[in-house]
């Protein structure tokens, strides 16, 4: 038996290494010889430097940087180990869990430390930036990202904001001043590793998609909608370029839209950017099965997530594929018909959520011994 293990982290619970090592003792326990193959995933969100420092044989960096309701934080970002390539996940400096639950609110939240993050890796010589773009606690359509790389944003009359653009300062900008853009920006490639491919505006935008778990009220959708109409028409005003309908640009608050406006920037899937990284096509030949996961399997897993980009890898090799996940949603039965063979919940019945982190862990390992249980009939 050859089975490759390969799940994204459980949000809050497990880091994707973590989980690989609990399958790994649920695979030992029925299948002592088997071939296992470990390849802990991301999809440019938490996690994504990890993998890819560790596949790498990279280094990190520390950092300290505003964070997202501007207090100072330490970021940690990854330089790979060709020396050139920097990996930066946005929610190390502006992401939801820097935020206390009784300030949460997405109006008042900036990317101001992300671009910090990006200007210190281009200041330290990398021609290559991978911005991973998921877990934002943030709605600034990257407005505080640009104000860190140099970008200047104005009220009536030409008057600059000095305070870090956030979600309620983006409806009073009327103009921006793009020429103290840093010019380390032209000779870098920057590539935002997007894990959703939503546009900035609308039902399935930036806004009304996500902006409610980060905090908003139903009043605070509206305006934060408003806002992002009135700043991204200033934006593309001044770009003379149009990114608002482009697949990603609403990812992470509308930081997709901002990086692609901003720093040239292009969009690409972080799960797929991730799984390139680990050669996973050429590990998993031969493979009799993959066993993935994430912490919720839902309506948005089919839409750029790591256990779709799994997928879609082990279709090509007619390999079946099982996803282990928290808990289940809206939706979920669409990765059937994805090609996903069978989905299991790792929790052993109604328990309170602190317990079920707490024993993430145990809980993979017991539902993969059973899942080898099942097989063994087969094999």
């Amino acid at each position: 038996m050859k089975i490759v293990l390969a799940p994204d982290s459980f949000k809050h619970s497990m880091t994707a290494v973590q989980v690989v090592t609990a399958m790994s003792r649920g695979v030992r326990k029925i299948y002592p010889e088997a071939e296992i193959i470990k390849l802990p995933l991301a999809d440019g969100g938490e996690g994504t430097v990890d993998v890819l420092v560790s596949s790498t044989h990279g280094k990190t960096v520390k950092l300290m940087v505003v964070g997202p309701i501007g207090d100072q934080v330490e970021a940690t970002y990854g330089i790979l180990g060709d020396g050139q390539t920097a990996v930066i996940e946005m929610a190390a400096a502006s992401g939801l869990p820097l935020v206390p639950y009784n300030r949460r609110n997405p109006i008042e939240t900036t990317t101001y430390g992300t671009g910090e993050l990006m200007f210190d890796a281009m200041k330290r010589g990398c021609k290559r930036l991978i911005v991973g773009i998921g877990g934002s606690a943030t709605t600034d359509c990257g407005t505080g990202m640009a104000q860190a790389l140099g970008i200047k944003f104005c009220q009536k009359q030409g008057k600059e904001i000095r305070e870090y653009m956030n979600g309620g300062l983006m409806g009073q900008v009327k103009s921006l001043d793009l020429s103290g853009l840093t010019p380390l920006v032209e000779n870098t490639e920057i590539i935002a590793a997007c894990d959703v491919d939503n546009p900035l505006l609308g039902s399935n935008g930036a806004v009304m998609i996500y902006s409610r778990q980060k905090g908003a009220s139903d009043v605070q959708l509206d305006i934060l909608e408003k806002n992002m109409q009135s700043i991204i028409q200033v934006i593309e005003k001044a770009i003379k370029k149009n990114v608002r309908n482009i697949p990603g640009s609403g990812a992470a608050g509308g930081l997709g839209a901002g990086l692609m406006a901003f720093t040239h920037a292009k969009l690409q899937s972080g799960a797929k950017l991730v799984l390139d990284a680990c050669h996973f096509k050429q590990k998993i030949r031969g493979a009799h099965l993959i066993l993935t996961g994430e912490g919720k399997i839902d309506s948005q897993t089919s839409r750029g997530k790591t256990i779709s980009a799994v997928l879609d890898e082990a279709a090509t090799l007619k390999i079946p594929v099982i996803a282990l996940a928290g808990m289940r949603g809206d939706q979920a039965n669409t990765m059937h018909e994805k090609g996903l063979a069978a989905m299991f919940t790792i929790v052993p019945g109604p328990i309170p959520p602190e317990l079920a982190i707490r024993n993430g862990e145990q809980y993979v390992e017991e539902t993969v011994e059973e899942i080898m249980r099942v097989l063994r009939l087969q094999f």
